[in-house]
């Protein structure tokens, strides 16, 4: 859902997900300074919410699962990465299939490449992931310096003939576009890698020390994330969105990850205080059970309602404002929060879990 809210706007805008490519690089919040309004102010404050943040965290929750499975594997004597290449294979597979089929900004594949190279770093010293943890985040600090001194932009405006592609074209020629576009469309998971390294093996790292916990070491850790992660990153990142286009990189790829910190400890005193058997926490659980379903669901349906092969909303609704965008977001998510957990009642898991769950089954276990 966290996710969707920074998407959502890709799949709203003239030219759809190619805005990633040419739009200049403006933040809705400086965008509010220059011409202040309520809608301004709403789609400010929701980008300033979602920007970053949550891809970040699903970077680290990457982490903290292969923590978890790295973890079973030993307590069961199981050979290491082993199997797991498979399923990071399958991943890949299924994050190819996605960018193809549905969404250019497509994280699974990004997210294959790096568990590959986590999960061997896994069965080395501490000393040697600690030393690639922070070389990581080295290298990612020197890129973000260089990105932001060069201020990279695809350009002011998408082309005519690209918003005429979403706009009205069909579903295969925007398949094609994608495919003849491909490395480029796949910038981001080249130029954010180290950052992803470096967040997975956070994750891990969080895990082992208990953060995730129910316990007393859990809630002082998330305590600790929340007034470290708000108190130091939101300041940080009201400063860079408000900065303009020349810390844009900055602003989602350095300060968001901080404020995804805080987000770990905030949602652990949520959930600490909350009935884990009541109806919030139960279809919030549920979609997390089911969250690779989600996430293709949730942008093959933003696909379908707003390009031109579908419901075409995009082009309907341009220059009506940011609040029929909000609500999609909001109508996707309820469907998704509703759906999943109605589908939970009656299977085990979801139909993208299913699949992943009845493929590995095939994959030899060898100790």
């Amino acid at each position: 859902m966290g996710t969707l809210g920074t998407n959502v706007w890709l799949f709203a805008a003239p030219g759809g997900e190619a805005n990633m490519l040419f739009t200049d690089a403006v933040s809705p919040m400086a965008r509010f300074l220059e011409e202040p309004s309520s809608a301004a102010l709403a789609q400010g404050l929701f980008a300033l919410a979602a920007n970053g943040k949550f891809l970040s965290l699903l970077t680290l929750l990457f982490g903290v699962g292969l923590g978890i499975q790295f973890a079973s594997a030993a307590r069961r004597g199981g050979r290491w990465p082993g199997p797991y290449r498979w399923r990071a294979l399958f991943l890949f597979t299924e994050g190819l299939v996605h960018f193809t089929l549905v969404f250019a900004a497509d994280v699974l594949m990004g997210y294959a490449v790096t568990s590959l190279l986590v999960a061997w770093l896994l069965t080395r010293s501490q000393r040697a992931q600690n030393a690639v943890m922070w070389a990581a985040l080295a290298l990612h600090l020197v890129l973000l310096g260089l990105l932001s001194t060069a201020s990279i932009s695809g350009g002011d405006r998408v082309p005519g003939e690209i918003v005429d592609l979403y706009a009205h074209g069909g579903y295969l020629e925007q398949i094609a576009f994608r495919l003849d576009n491909a490395l480029v469309l796949r910038a981001e998971p080249v130029i954010t890698f180290p950052m992803m390294v470096f967040m997975f093996l956070l994750g891990v790292r969080l895990f082992r020390a208990g953060a995730f916990g129910a316990d007393d070491i859990g809630r002082r850790l998330r305590s600790r994330l929340l007034v470290w992660g708000l108190g130091v990153g939101v300041p940080l990142n009201a400063a860079t969105a408000l900065a303009g286009p020349q810390l844009f990189f900055v602003d989602r790829y350095a300060a968001a990850p901080v404020v995804a910190l805080g987000l770990v400890g905030l949602v652990g005193r949520i959930v600490d205080r909350a009935n884990p058997q009541g109806r919030t926490v139960t279809a919030v659980s549920s979609l997390g059970r089911m969250a690779m379903t989600g996430y293709v669901m949730q942008n093959t349906i933003c696909m379908l309602v707003c390009y031109g092969f579908g419901l075409g909303l995009a082009q309907r609704l341009e220059g009506t404002g940011p609040w029929w965008v909000m609500g999609l977001w909001a109508a996707v998510c309820a469907l998704l929060l509703t759906g999943s957990a109605l589908w939970l009642r009656r299977f085990r898991h979801g139909p993208l879990e299913a699949l992943q769950k009845a493929v590995l089954a095939r994959v030899p276990q060898r100790r």
